[in-house]
């Protein structure tokens, strides 16, 4: 059994993957990262794999959290090129390892030309063509980010609930509808860059995912912890003995 995880700078995912099948996924909290040793018990890891944005601070908690398996984390960083897919960043190891994987998992799922957006804390939107050549790509503040933004630097705009519409008529649904729009926008924006490729898609993951597709007007494919898949890539072409 291996352990996958996606430390992100808010939550932390992980899968337990075994003979090229999921076995188990969840997501915790970085308050939570100490149930990690519920999540592996005593199951015996052949090897724990994963990336992480959140922070050394972050990262030695989970290590130490695991030590009791035996194994230590090898953590993912990016490079020029690995399993199919090209960095075409100004310096490869500057991109977030979180969107590397992605980049990885979305070339594995799609072979065509595709946009890789991740939708949580922040919102990335990268260009992989259909070379597997990633182009390069935005970041931008999450949806849930821009409403406390607002609420924080503002005196009369509230953090509340609202609901999307195209013409909105109170204050709540005017804040979640600029913020989704804005995301839109974006997406709509960058993948007007990759129709020309072969077989355009617009690959959507993330926590915010579920708000985002509901108003996109291109084409889509929600996947579930993408990051995690390019993960199980790495693993499967470059297995670990991290002993």
């Amino acid at each position: 059994m291996m352990l996958l995880i996606d430390a992100g700078n808010t939550r932390v995912k992980w899968g337990l993957r075994r003979d090229g099948s999921w076995h188990a996924q969840g997501a915790i909290t970085h308050a939570d990262i100490p149930t990690l040793a519920d999540v592996i018990g005593s199951v015996p890891l052949a090897a724990i794999m994963g990336v992480n944005v959140a922070g050394r601070a972050i990262a030695e908690e989970i290590e130490t959290t695991l030590s009791p398996s035996g194994r230590r984390p090898e953590w993912i960083m990016p490079s020029v090129q690995r399993c199919g897919v090209r960095n075409l960043y100004d310096n490869p190891e500057q991109l977030g390892a979180d969107r590397w994987a992605a980049l990885i998992g979305a070339r594995a799922l799609h072979p065509g030309a595709c946009l890789v957006v991740t939708s949580g804390t922040a919102t990335t939107i990268d260009h992989l063509d259909e070379d597997g050549v990633f182009q390069g790509g935005l970041i931008l503040p999450g949806t849930e980010l821009m409403r406390r933004s607002l609420a924080g630097n503002t005196a009369q705009l509230p953090f509340t609930d609202g609901r999307f519409t195209p013409h909105p008529r109170n204050t709540a649904d005017a804040i979640i509808s600029g913020c989704l729009a804005a995301q839109a926008g974006a997406v709509e924006r960058m993948y007007r860059g990759i129709q020309a490729g072969r077989n355009p898609l617009c690959l959507l993951n993330g926590g915010g995912a579920g708000m985002l597709e509901s108003v996109l007007q291109i084409p889509y494919r929600q996947i579930d912890n993408l990051v995690l898949e390019g993960l199980a890539v790495i693993a499967a072409t470059h297995p670990l003995t991290n002993d």
